[in-house]
């Protein structure tokens, strides 16, 4: 084999023409064989009409086709069972065989409504060649109810056109224009207005159109379909677009019989850890982000996620971050009929800087703190875990941001924060409200005096203490329109309780039309 051939890019195309359908059959079947027995059709609105949008079989064999109209249908087929349209259901369960697909390759990418590629370049042989392949991933499918074509070729769009007209097919690099060349051009999806305009101008096959200088072609249908022409026959390609994107590393286990047992699972587990560290060493990298999937035998994928604030170079240090992940999950890990698959990949990597340890302890001291930030992230998820940073901003509420604390802790750890003035009461709230409570402040002294009482939550509060204002203007360049200028007050009541409240405007303030413009008094947060 030459070296051009064994680094040839090779798609499989998978398309299931009765997902719909399909797809209801299996949720039914479980309670009723009485599908099996009666036509049945999935029907949708078009154009103010009640449409055939899938069928099954014994609808077809039946006369029945997709794009009838249902009162046609049920005069054909008295019997017919109707089902009405789920495009969200379908997208989900399409969805969900691209996550079983991962198992073949980690590039699946979707091709709507009812297909999807996979990129098998270099890695048929893992199951025994691409004939083997397509029969096994046809075979697991059809077993779960779906009706599927596939096909195998050098470009995504041959592949595509394949399927539509004869599955089962495996085109050799160099031979796609003599595989398409008799199929129809409606098998180029192109659409149907061009569909038409090929068959009017004598063009019915792929060949015939491929008889013309291209030209010709991109004059009449436009440059997007001279390309698809040219993919199709196996003279140019576009890329395919993966859901996911590749992971840096990706290690595996395949399992001749599956596991279920949550001791075998986490030593498997632990054993790709020391695998995937291993191929991250000789790069000098640690990961970032790590995801472990957990392929059941009946199809279904379980993807678990970890993130680290400093790359990770041990495998006990991933071993106890999913170990924290695995026993904190409300859904826990459903094994079923056992995995056949487990995949543990390093789905963000960094370069490890090697830093003096032994003579600085700071340094200890932050791995042990990122180490712990990690654990709880892991159990409870890392958005619940902040670092709070300065903002250069005199307001209130702006002053602080809650950020992650894994991708931030060095910044929180080296942050300036203003130092408190010796002697004097803080001048800042020990909690700060994120958003002010409004107060009811009867009657207070114009024009920027405190009040005497207001009620903040049904209690009302006597005002013994009080030291203010400080005027606060909000920032005019970030705001759409006039903000009001706030006066804060440190207020104590007669219970000993401090609050800082607000004066949001002024008493003198006039609002556009030269009225008084409307005060509102708010608690903004509570001192120590």
């Amino acid at each position: 084999m030459s070296a051009s051939s064994a680094n040839r890019r090779r798609i499989l195309s998978l398309w299931l023409p009765r997902l719909p359908i399909d797809r209801i059959k299996r949720k039914l079947s479980a309670t009723s064989d009485a599908l099996d027995k009666a036509p049945s059709v999935v029907v949708a609105k078009q154009h103010n009409a009640i449409v055939i949008h899938a069928l099954d079989d014994l609808a077809v064999h039946a006369g029945l086709s997709i794009g009838l109209p249902l009162a046609n249908a049920r005069a054909i087929c008295p019997e017919l069972t109707v089902f009405d349209a789920d495009e969200a259901a379908d997208r989900k369960t399409l969805d969900d065989i691209a996550d079983w697909c991962d198992r073949f390759t980690p590039l699946v990418a979707l091709d709507p409504p009812y297909g999807l590629y996979l990129d098998i370049t270099g890695c048929a042989h893992l199951f025994g060649g691409e004939r083997a392949l397509l029969q096994i991933v046809c075979g697991a499918l059809s077993r779960r109810g779906f009706a599927v074509s596939a096909a195998i070729a050098s470009t995504s769009v041959c592949a595509r056109t394949l399927t539509r007209q004869a599955s089962g097919k495996i085109i050799a690099e160099g031979e796609e224009a003599a595989a398409v060349a008799p199929l129809p051009v409606s098998a180029l999806g192109a659409g149907e207005a061009i569909t038409i305009g090929l068959r009017r101008a004598g063009l019915k096959t792929i060949g015939d159109v491929a008889t013309r200088a291209p030209h010709e072609i991109t004059a009449r249908f436009g440059a997007h379909f001279t390309a698809l022409l040219a993919q199709a026959l196996g003279e140019g390609d576009a890329p395919i677009s993966p859901r996911k994107p590749l992971p840096d590393y990706i290690v595996e286990k395949r399992f001749p019989e599956p596991v279920a047992t949550d001791t075998v699972i986490a030593l498997n587990l632990s054993a790709l850890a020391a695998m995937l560290v291993a191929a991250m060493d000789k790069q000098g990298k640690g990961a970032r982000r790590l995801d472990a999937s957990f392929f059941r035998t009946d199809g279904a994928v379980r993807t678990i996620s970890v993130e680290t604030g400093r790359p990770v170079t041990k495998p006990e240090v991933i071993d106890r971050l999913f170990r924290e992940r695995l026993d904190a999950l409300n859904d826990p890990l459903d094994p079923g009929f056992g995995f056949d698959l487990i995949r543990l990949s390093a789905g963000r990597t960094e370069i490890v800087v090697q830093q003096q340890r032994d003579l600085d302890a700071n340094v200890h001291d932050n791995d042990e703190l990122s180490a712990l930030i990690d654990r709880i992230a892991a159990r409870i998820g890392g958005k619940r875990v902040v670092v709070h940073l300065p903002q250069e901003t005199h307001i209130p509420e702006r002053a602080v941001m809650a950020v992650a604390a894994q991708h931030h802790l060095a910044i929180a750890v080296q942050a300036a924060w203003p130092e408190r003035i010796e002697s004097e009461p803080p001048l800042r709230p020990l909690r700060l409200f994120d958003r002010p409570e409004p107060i009811n402040v009867p009657f207070a002294t114009v024009p920027d005096g405190p009040p005497h009482q207001f009620t903040w939550r049904r209690v009302t509060h006597a005002v013994v203490r009080v030291e203010g204002p400080e005027r606060v203007a909000m920032e005019w360049w970030k705001q759409n329109g006039d903000a009001p200028t706030r006066d804060y007050f440190r207020i104590e009541d007669e219970a000993g309780l401090r609050f800082w409240i607000f004066r949001d405007g002024l008493y003198e303030q006039a609002d556009g039309q030269g009225e008084p413009a409307p005060v509102r008094w708010f608690v903004h947060g509570l001192f120590a």
